[in-house]
């Protein structure tokens, strides 16, 4: 009985622990995904002002907000959120 008990409660810590490594990689997949929308609508405004001048700094921008948003994603997966403020999350 007690065999089969310290296995029920090592199956449940692993499943507990799959989960939260499962959250933590699912909100960096968000941000990264939320990033690349933000992105890609400023690229769309970039291929519709009419200067070039306008049209090279919303790709910085947009290049810009692709970087923050895999940095940060970066940062969610090898930092806990709720202990590390480095994130800024």
């Amino acid at each position: 009985m007690k065999k089969i008990f310290a296995a029920a409660v090592v199956i449940g810590a692993l499943s507990l622990s799959a989960c939260n490594n499962s959250a933590r990689e699912q909100a960096a997949d968000n941000i990264e995904a939320n990033a690349e929308a933000v992105a890609d609508n400023l690229e769309d405004a970039a291929d519709n002002v009419t200067t070039t001048g306008a049209e090279a700094s919303l790709e910085n921008q947009a290049d810009a907000v692709r970087a923050d948003g895999e940095n940060k994603a970066d940062d969610m997966r090898t930092h806990d959120a709720d202990t590390n403020l480095s994130n800024g999350i």
